[in-house]
């Protein structure tokens, strides 16, 4: 890949860096170049753009598991996001990779979740079929360059290319997706910009960077899906003394800290298991990158396999601890009326605004009022998707309960 004329190339050195990190001043650019900033690398500048979004404003009020409005101390998408992020640093630094770029690649991974969760995706899927699919990661993408309008110079947030790259293939190579529907505005992308620089390189892996995002996201949801959980009252401490990584981390506590309170002790036994985590992460990966002789960052775009990854006895103990949780908490009856709830109310109001468009604000129906149903049901889509969970309730309320009709 020939590198971009030298927009974003910014005054940083490379002092600290590892071979195989990202570095900001070898960036392939930006689909639309742009003076460099006198202040921030191209990734910094990346991650100022995402924090700055609509998009991510929006994730204060999107759930994580519970509905955000059900109480203050649930993790909602934002405040999951920033512990990501957090993670991600830890392991970039400890990694000797770019700390800007993987933070930035983590702030934004879940840009295009809808309102209520993984219910809201699961029912977009549904209404979508017939018009193209819906993925929350293909959302995301679309949020980072085209939905967001902020520029005058172009849509969407004009990222740069390893963060864009980051944004798609965290996860690792995505050519397995693009038959399915939904990605088609990937497969699309690089083939519509007319620049060949731009080919994201779907059948590849991403930096590694990405790859601390990804599995940051990991770690954070585990644990604080567990915190959450016990808050939640959907489960005990007692429940979970046999329960892989946090029984152990549990029964850690109380023996360095017999006389301590319930709600210490799980705080404690959380952040235990974050540590057992990231240092697991950090020992596997070191152990993959020396045995596949990782040296550049083109090494790791062509490697066999994940390189930043949880050890196998890590792995095991986690599957054990998914399944709890699924059991206990993401399929609690309680959570099960919440995403009952939330698919009738995306269900409805996706059906009548494809039925009657002139309902929508006019700026979406400006999207959405065209006679091309798939063009209409992609608008009523991103409309729907960019919705927090209590602007998603007021609408559908506004739409379907007489009594507000004065209000409308």
């Amino acid at each position: 890949m020939s590198q971009t004329p030298p927009n974003d190339t910014p005054f940083a050195d490379t002092c600290g860096f590892a071979p195989y990190a990202e570095i900001p001043s070898d960036t392939f650019g930006r689909l639309v170049p742009e003076p460099a900033s006198r202040t921030r690398n191209a990734f910094a500048r990346d991650r100022d753009r995402i924090i700055h979004s609509t998009a991510f404003r929006r994730l204060k009020g999107k759930t994580q598991v519970f509905v955000a409005h059900e109480g203050d101390h649930y993790r909602t998408r934002l405040t999951h996001s920033l512990e990501v992020a957090q993670i991600a640093r830890s392991l970039a630094h400890a990694l000797g990779l770019d700390q800007d770029l993987a933070e930035t690649i983590a702030l934004a991974h879940d840009l295009g979740h809808p309102p209520f969760g993984h219910a809201g995706e699961d029912e977009l899927q549904v209404q979508m079929e017939p018009f193209g699919g819906f993925d929350h990661n293909v959302q995301t993408f679309r949020v980072v360059t085209k939905l967001e309008r902020r520029y005058p110079g172009f849509d969407g947030l004009n990222l740069s290319w390893e963060t864009v790259e980051g944004v798609v293939k965290h996860n690792g190579p995505v050519t397995h997706k693009l038959d399915d529907p939904a990605w088609k505005a990937i497969a699309d992308y690089t083939r519509t910009s007319n620049n060949p620089d731009w080919d994201l390189r779907l059948n590849s892996f991403a930096s590694l960077e990405a790859q601390a995002a990804a599995i940051a996201d990991d770690i954070a949801y585990n644990n604080h899906d567990v915190d959450d959980g016990l808050q939640a009252g959907l489960f005990t401490l007692t429940d979970l003394a046999e329960v892989p990584l946090i029984g152990p981390a549990l029964a850690s506590v109380r023996a360095d800290w017999p006389d301590l309170d319930e709600r210490m002790v799980r705080l404690e036994a959380v952040r235990r298991m974050i540590g057992l985590m990231v240092d697991d992460v950090l020992a596997e990966t070191e152990r993959r990158l020396a045995a596949d002789r990782i040296v550049t960052p083109e090494d790791v775009r062509t490697a066999r396999r994940t390189l930043i990854q949880f050890s196998d006895a890590m792995m095991a103990d986690l599957g054990v601890l998914r399944a709890f949780l699924f059991e206990r908490m993401y399929r609690h009856y309680r959570v099960n009326r919440t995403r009952s709830q939330a698919r009738r109310i995306l269900a409805e109001m996706f059906q009548l605004f494809m039925a009657e468009p002139e309902v929508l604000p006019p700026e979406w129906f400006g999207r959405a009022g065209s006679d091309d149903l798939n063009r209409r049901a992609r608008a009523v889509c991103d409309y729907i998707a960019g919705m927090t969970d209590r602007y998603a309730i007021e609408e559908h309320r506004r739409l379907f309960s007489i009594d507000l009709i004065r209000d409308l």
